[in-house]
């Protein structure tokens, strides 16, 4: 049964489910009636518009003058090639936003993907082919290969490239492959009719996808930013925001996600620690400190916590210490002190 309201429910619970290493579904819930896809809506469209990837923007080949071109000694023509290698998927080891490098190769071979591997850039499809050379020839090319999101034909790449002897590639930047949303109906407050978003991401590997939808979030706060100059609700946006940052970071998920050893566990819920966000805020003299919990132990949270980006004591949170608290005391309070 529906009731009289002054301000519409914040959902409070987020999960993600990592079906494998490039697919993930991202929960969260309850939301209003009809707020779910109105936000869901704008991130699967910022999920393949502002999410960061790498591409090759340009191409020379030694002895090739044009995409037309052919060369003695490899199966494939100059088109063919350049059709292989816009399915590598790319990623640039140094954080570097562009680089160009230069590959040689000498037949007989057949070229893959992880032929291209290198202290500067990885392909992530490896197995992906390219093509196949005979004792005739030794490729020589050169890759621009440059960060970026969306998508650039490559009219708009050749003013970039001052190189005329350079081929310019049409860039799919993009490293998600697959956004789509489900709304659900969950029960909340006896009330039957609110709403769970369930995205199923998919990316090319580049990036995960939690990545990804991280990205995408961080587009949409961006983007709404622009209203706190023409309105005096700056900051609501803002304490808006930061929930949801929080949420998104896996804070607010209970501690059975970290899939730590039993007596690691027992020793936390003894404790009365149930969520993530608990673990992040102490500091490692204060989780040393709990009763029960051994060396072995406090190492085992500390390194699972490091890998998932929440070290003990993180300073991330030095500026949203207080907001976290105080929704780890609501959730508590709402499930009677238990997850």
């Amino acid at each position: 049964m529906r009731t009289i309201t002054t301000s519409a429910n914040t959902p409070t619970q987020f999960s993600i489910d990592n079906i494998n290493e490039t697919t993930a579904k991202i929960s969260a819930w309850p939301f209003e009636i009809g707020y779910g896809i109105t936000l869901a809506h704008p991130l699967r469209r910022l999920l393949f518009a502002s999410t960061v990837g790498f591409a090759p923007t340009a191409l020379h080949i030694e002895g090739v003058s044009h995409e037309f071109d052919s060369l003695r000694g490899m199966l494939e023509d100059v088109t063919l090639f350049i059709i292989n290698l816009k399915k590598l998927r790319f990623k640039l080891k140094n954080d570097a936003d562009k680089e160009m490098i230069s590959f040689k190769f000498k037949g007989p071979k057949e070229i893959h993907g992880s032929d291209l591997n290198g202290d500067i850039v990885e392909v992530v499809n490896g197995e992906s082919y390219l093509a196949t050379i005979n004792e005739d020839i030794e490729l020589e090319f050169t890759l621009i290969i440059e960060k970026g999101i969306g998508y650039v034909p490559s009219e708009e790449i050749r003013n970039l490239i001052p190189d005329i002897s350079y081929i310019t590639l049409d860039a799919f930047f993009t490293p998600v492959r697959e956004a789509v949303y489900d709304i659900e109906k969950v029960l909340f407050e006896d009330n039957p009719d609110y709403e769970k978003v369930v995205f199923t991401v998919s990316t090319d590997g580049q990036i995960t996808p939690e990545k990804a939808f991280e990205n995408a979030l961080e587009a949409m706060y961006k983007q709404l930013s622009v209203f706190n100059k023409i309105t005096n609700a700056g900051a609501i946006i803002k304490n808006q925001s930061t929930n949801n940052e929080i949420e998104n970071m896996k804070l607010l998920q209970n501690i059975t996600d970290l899939n730590l050893s039993a007596r690691s566990f027992n020793c936390l819920e003894k404790a009365d620690i149930s969520y993530i966000g608990e673990l992040a805020l102490m500091s490692v003299t204060e989780l040393s400190s709990l009763k029960n919990l051994g060396k072995k132990s406090l190492e085992e949270i500390k390194s699972v916590m490091e890998s998932i980006g929440l070290p003990v004591g993180t300073s991330k949170l030095s500026d949203n210490k207080e907001l976290l608290s105080k929704k780890i005391a609501e959730l508590k309070a709402q499930n009677g002190g238990k997850q």
